[in-house]
């Protein structure tokens, strides 16, 4: 860990503010390691923290004017806390969702009459169906396994609109399948 004086940190952060790269890399440099821990020591996993902290140092960049002094590293900690619930929201929605799916997947009783080769040709006949805009957001999602947040990111838009297209795209692609064969 690196110790930095309160009056060179004070100076980088007005550098960050100025918006001087090479003063969040000095941040990062400073941070990374406590962050990382931080975030290893809440979810164990090595993969999750990487991600929690790069996302950690993106908010900090979004953020840092919002920084109006006082304790940097309770401020900086206090946004990991931030990030770091905001996982715990997406992660706890997620497995709502996967439970909901799984439910309704089991009460539905088997229809022996379609194989599930004309199910997979259908669903294929159905997404082609659907916008193009959509279409790419369910095969994002569903195909290439791409977080929601990593979809709203590339698509440049917030992630509340990037769940709704999809929830939206997800009901029309459903009354299609539902239709018969």
């Amino acid at each position: 860990m690196k110790m930095v004086e309160s009056d060179s940190l004070a100076q980088i952060v007005i550098g960050c503010k100025r918006g001087d790269a090479s003063c969040f890399s000095q941040l990062v440099d400073i941070y990374a390691s406590r962050g990382y821990g931080y975030f290893y020591r809440l979810t164990g996993s090595s993969d999750v923290s990487d991600d929690l902290l790069s996302e950690l140092f993106v908010k900090l960049v979004e953020k840092i004017n919002s920084y109006k002094g006082g304790s940097f590293e309770g401020w900086l900690f206090r946004v990991a806390s931030n990030v770091f619930h905001d996982y715990l929201r997406d992660k706890q929605r997620q497995e709502r969702l996967l439970k909901s799916q799984k439910r309704r997947i089991e009460s539905k009783a088997p229809d022996d009459k379609v194989s599930e080769s004309e199910r997979i040709d259908k669903l294929q006949e159905q997404l082609g169906k659907l916008d193009a805009d959509i279409r790419e957001l369910i095969i994002l999602r569903f195909y290439s396994q791409v977080s929601f947040k990593e979809i709203a990111a590339m698509r440049s838009e917030p992630i509340g609109t990037t769940l709704s297209k999809l929830h939206r795209g997800l009901k029309k692609l459903r009354e299609l399948m539902e239709q018969k064969l």
